[in-house]
């Protein structure tokens, strides 16, 4: 019986207690001093303001990190995959052409690239009075204008130019990291013979007249974007550079491998890898950028990013076994440099689609990519005889296009509804084939021509490649006076 009233004074105590506290702000509520209407409404805007600065802050660290990730497949990434490729002699030089890159083209974007490419765009800072241009960006950013921070005389603060979701200064650097490993591809092509002083310019002017208007083109608004009021034949999805990046390194390396000839002794000389293990340590952190690379092209975090990451990596790891598989059946043995080919050939074929196909889809588009560049790299070299030292064509060029036109069939709006309910792929019935190989047929002849006529200008002008002394002493020593490897 006593532990029975204990009990119940203590729950009556628990009760009143509860009355005392909610007490005053059921009072401020009756007398209008409390969460009123207005209070309430001052809640909501708060939480909102928050929630707002949470995702920006999300989806900026993201964007950021995505920015490094694409840098790091440049430098050490690109630098250690082609550098284990080449002879010894060579091996500065190729790392040298990457490392060099990183600083000439980041100059370049900050300069007049950027605005080249996506001035005037759908990018939402264009400047009152400026004109759009379907063909080629306007000089709303030339010198970073509209990018960088100003200070804004009405709020007494910085401000932040947005561009979607992120500060417009991410975004520019996130494109500015593509500008930087697109001509470092082409590298592959002319490894161990073309001069560097010729190099330089040849970057400098490819970067203007083939690069940025092929960005603006498909990403700006002009005429490949898709769904673009200026658009050709609908334009084409390219989800993070099938067309930009690839197709139009892997092109322009083959004009430069025929243009420039062959290295001496192809053909008769051994001409091996000199450390693979730089191949594929190289190959891996290439495999990890990648993630920057297709999921960040979304320019956000959010439930589709993590579909463009897990494409990419399902196609990767596809690719990779199926080169490997077919040296198995061809040779009987795969090698560790074939599967980190076809992990690279895997992810160059997805790129263009990974926003646009699901998980499956991925698989098969990885183990096509393996297979075909497979041929590419081998057959196809061997019949026609051409001298793309590092198969930028057969991997990059190859692959670019098969990926291109496989976003045609496996695309789907599941992934991504771009169309606003309307079917993308062949698969689900939808028309964006015609867009894609208008796509790539524009690409492939833009970038071959301009390619030819730079090529061409700079042989009569400068030279393209170092003299046959030059060329039998190695790069390192020859344009470096280096070497890579000095053992005392």
């Amino acid at each position: 019986m006593h532990v029975r009233k204990l009990i119940v004074c203590f729950l009556v105590g628990i009760v009143f207690s509860m009355l005392v506290s909610v007490a005053p702000l059921w009072a401020d509520v009756e007398g209008g001093g409390g969460l009123d209407a207005s209070g309430l409404q001052k809640q909501v805007e708060t939480a909102h303001a928050t929630a707002e600065s949470a995702a920006l802050a999300g989806n900026n660290a993201w964007m950021l990190t995505c920015c490094a990730l694409v840098l790091f497949m440049t430098a050490p990434g690109l630098a250690l995959f082609y550098g284990g490729l080449v002879r010894k002699k060579n091996v500065l030089g190729v790392m040298m052409q990457c490392f060099f890159l990183m600083g000439l083209m980041t100059v370049l974007w900050a300069l007049y690239g950027y605005t080249l490419a996506f001035g005037g765009s759908f990018d939402g800072l264009m400047a009152e009075g400026s004109v759009s241009n379907p063909y080629i960006g306007n000089l709303d950013h030339l010198f970073m204008n509209g990018i960088e921070r100003v200070w804004d005389e009405e709020a007494k603060g910085p401000h932040t130019p947005m561009n979607g979701a992120i500060p417009a200064i991410t975004f520019m650097l996130f494109q500015g990291m593509f500008f930087i490993i697109t001509p470092a591809l082409i590298c592959g092509a002319y490894a161990e013979r073309m001069k560097f002083s010729t190099m330089v310019v040849f970057t400098i002017l490819w970067g203007t007249v083939v690069y940025c208007p092929l960005a603006h083109w498909v990403w700006g608004g002009g005429i490949l974007a898709f769904g673009g009021t200026d658009s050709w034949a609908g334009g084409a999805l390219d989800f993070a550079g099938g067309t930009v990046v690839h197709i139009s390194s892997g092109v322009s390396a083959l004009v430069c491998a025929l243009v420039l000839g062959r290295r001496l002794g192809w053909g008769h000389e051994d001409m091996r890898p000199h450390n693979l293990t730089y191949t594929v340590i190289g190959a891996a952190m290439l495999w990890v950028g990648w993630f920057g690379f297709n999921a960040g092209s979304e320019l956000a975090s959010d439930d589709l990013t993590s579909s463009a990451f897990a494409t990419t990596h399902f196609a990767a790891a596809a690719g990779a076994i199926g080169w490997a598989f077919m040296e198995w059946i061809a040779r009987g043995k795969p090698s560790v440099l074939g599967a980190a080919s076809g992990a690279i050939a895997g992810l160059v074929c997805i790129t263009p689609g990974a926003g646009f196909v699901n998980l499956m889809p991925a698989l098969i588009i990885g183990a096509a990519a393996g297979i075909v560049c497979y041929f590419a790299c081998g057959a196809l070299k061997a019949a026609f005889k051409y001298d793309d030292s590092l198969d930028a064509f057969g991997i990059h060029g190859v692959g670019g296009t098969l990926g291109a036109i496989l976003t045609g069939v496996f695309a789907t709006r599941a992934a991504w509804d771009i169309a606003e309910g309307q079917p993308l792929g062949l698969l689900e019935g939808g028309g964006v084939m015609l867009g894609q190989v208008v796509a790539v047929v524009v690409t492939i002849v833009y970038c071959a021509v301009v390619t030819f006529i730079l090529l061409k200008i700079l042989d009569w002008t400068m030279g393209l490649r170092v003299s046959q002394e030059g060329e039998v002493r190695g790069l390192d020593i020859n344009e470096h006076g280096e070497e890579g490897y000095i053992f005392v």
